[in-house]
């Protein structure tokens, strides 16, 4: 059975990586593209029902489906690198790699930034359900969550793109490996600053307050980092 050979495990590992990784980033998109206006449209009983009761269960597909996606994607490139001599070399190392560290951060977001908060927001939800004060953290919380989320929207664009492009668009191998990484780690850094440290609907981050805005941003960094890589390539 060719499942049972060294080839099919690749198989495996790529598939649930597949899997677990249309689990997350569809239900990335369903937060901010479904969820999110349906819940600022409505009335403050039905935001409160979502919250305790939709919300939880979701996050625990979307921040499985995070987790692993990213094991099974690490893998996978470490088996290239460590199995295959000369894999680092070719331009689609380069692809994968730059989609691989998008795709961790994104990791990193949904683990130490959105699902923190989105409990205390949660919490706060049960807590008001019950006849108890409200948590004056909880909308804080909320508007930093949803502005990691909405970041990892703008992430997702060219790490999917990049993604694809690993095998199935040629690129130019960069004349320098310092220099590539380097300006592209200083564009990864700023956009993700802003995810940490900006203020929700204001400054940088105010472009993410609206879907169209999001998109946009993920589009136009997707456009950055290509042009980049053209300037860059050999």
């Amino acid at each position: 059975m060719a499942l049972l050979g060294y080839d099919g495990w690749l198989f495996l590992l790529r598939w649930f990586h597949f899997l677990a990784g249309i689990t997350w980033i569809g239900l990335l998109y369903y937060f901010n593209f479904v969820q999110t206006p349906f819940v600022a449209e409505t009335e403050p009983a039905v935001r409160s029902g979502v919250t305790q009761k939709l919300v939880p269960r979701a996050l625990w597909w979307f921040r499985w489906g995070a987790m692993f996606t990213i094991i099974t994607g690490w893998i996978y490139l470490l088996h290239h690198w460590v199995g295959k001599v000369g894999f680092a070399a070719g331009v689609g190392a380069w692809a994968i790699l730059l989609g691989g560290i998008m795709g961790t951060i994104m990791w990193a977001n949904v683990w130490f930034v959105i699902w923190p908060k989105q409990k205390i927001v949660i919490q706060n939800a049960l807590d008001t359900a019950a006849g108890r004060p409200a948590n004056p953290e909880a909308a804080p919380a909320a508007a930093r969550a949803g502005l990691a989320s909405r970041t990892n929207v703008v992430f997702s664009i060219p790490m999917l793109f990049y993604m694809g492009a690993a095998m199935h668009l040629p690129l130019p191998i960069p004349r320098s490996g310092a220099a590539f990484w380097i300006v592209s780690g200083i564009i990864m850094a700023l956009v993700e600053a802003n995810a940490l440290y900006g203020t929700p609907g204001q400054g940088a981050a105010k472009p993410l307050a609206t879907v169209k805005g999001t998109l946009w941003a993920g589009f136009i960094l997707a456009a950055v980092v290509y042009v980049w890589f053209e300037i860059i390539g050999g």
